[in-house]
């Protein structure tokens, strides 16, 4: 039996709780997996792809066995209990037993030795930590630059490279791509992993935002995540990368200087009366000045006009005003630099507060 205050209970299993399906041809995957019979008390889920295992404070006992139980219904019932509630935890038969004060409420558990779980990695694998609050900056800078269901599966993901004492990641949907990379106190070898569009979601949120460590472990096949008491393990996603060095565009002579917020918030005006489908906005560009239009199918039109730091050819660019906004709201910082080619090249955005990023969006016609 585990005897615990509800919110010891409850905090393990929200963090394993995010990645478990509500509809599974496995029933068993709709469960969570409780094992308290060490130290501590684990709780790990899967969706075959992805197991993260949480461990609480709470002491296990010799005589508690494993069992699986299902998880949004545990999860519910620690959440409508009150906060100081004491809870226990005992099974019986083929049920587990929750009660609380003068509530009962008993759940059909499956079998322990029935839940799967995934396999050690084997083969290289580049070992190195950094704080959690880098690597979830570092996520912030590219994850919404991920496509989603594109049929190009290895675009669905993020790339992780590691060389040397350098952590490199990039995300492209092939229409913008976004590049971040921070140094590392190690000196590895290379190694690649492109790491799913779910568990790079589910990985940002339980990072916290402090200098605690996170361990992390990239294989040729799996990728993991060590932090306080949580483990994530993710298998990868199997295909080759666009080769992002090639997209990154060089020796762009028209170069913009503006402030983020400004332009955010001009974009977001212009973005009103886009095209709902294309989502298109054209970017005029003379010395000292951006005039951002817009324009939808029932003839309307916005025009936003800024004055800028812009020295360079006349130049008039259309971008899909959703690319932009993404970057300008995901990316912090004051100033930015926007860096053209010509109408027919994509354009290059960067930082002077984010050394290591870029971001590449593609033009379109409008």
């Amino acid at each position: 039996m585990i005897k615990a205050k509800r919110d010891d209970l409850l905090a393990p299993l929200s963090a394993v709780g995010g990645i478990i399906e509500r509809r599974h041809t496995l029933p068993i995957l709709s469960n969570v997996l409780i094992d308290g019979s060490g130290e501590t008390v684990s709780f790990l889920a899967t969706d075959i792809e992805i197991q993260i295992t949480a461990r609480s404070g709470i002491s296990g006992s010799k005589e508690s066995r494993a069992l699986t139980v299902g998880a949004r219904k545990l999860l519910d019932i620690l959440r409508a209990l009150p906060e100081d509630a004491e809870v226990s935890l005992q099974p019986q038969d083929k049920r587990l037993l929750v009660r609380a004060g003068k509530s009962r409420f008993s759940l059909q558990t499956l079998p322990a030795e029935d839940f799967p779980r995934l396999a050690k990695a084997t083969g290289d694998v580049a070992r190195f930590a950094m704080p959690q609050k880098d690597l979830r900056r570092v996520l912030g800078l590219v994850q919404y630059a991920m496509a989603q269901q594109d049929i190009r599966y290895y675009l669905n993901g993020l790339l992780m490279v590691v060389e040397g004492g350098e952590l490199k990641l990039v995300a492209t949907d092939g229409h913008r791509l976004a590049f971040a990379s921070i140094t590392l106190e190690a000196d590895l070898p290379r190694q690649e992993a492109i790491v799913p569009r779910k568990t790079v979601i589910e990985l940002t949120k339980l990072l916290a935002d402090s200098d605690d460590e996170v361990r992390i472990e990239l294989s040729a096949s799996q990728a993991a995540f060590g932090f306080g008491a949580i483990d994530l393990v993710s298998k990868l996603i199997d295909g080759k990368f666009p080769d992002y060095t090639r997209v990154i565009p060089t020796g762009h002579k028209n170069k913009l200087q503006a402030g983020r917020e400004a332009l955010r918030q001009a974009l977001q005006r212009a973005a009103i009366l886009s095209n709902e489908k294309f989502r298109g906005v054209r970017w005029v560009l003379t010395d000292g000045s951006l005039k951002i239009v817009s324009s939808n199918a029932d003839q309307e039109e916005a025009q936003e006009e800024l004055e800028v730091d812009y020295k360079g050819d006349a130049l008039d660019i259309g971008f899909n005003v959703n690319y932009l906004l993404d970057v300008l709201n995901n990316v912090p910082g004051t100033e930015l630099e926007c860096a053209f080619g010509d109408s027919s090249s994509s354009a290059l955005i960067s930082y002077g507060s984010e050394k290591g990023f870029k971001y590449v969006v593609m033009p379109m016609r409008i």
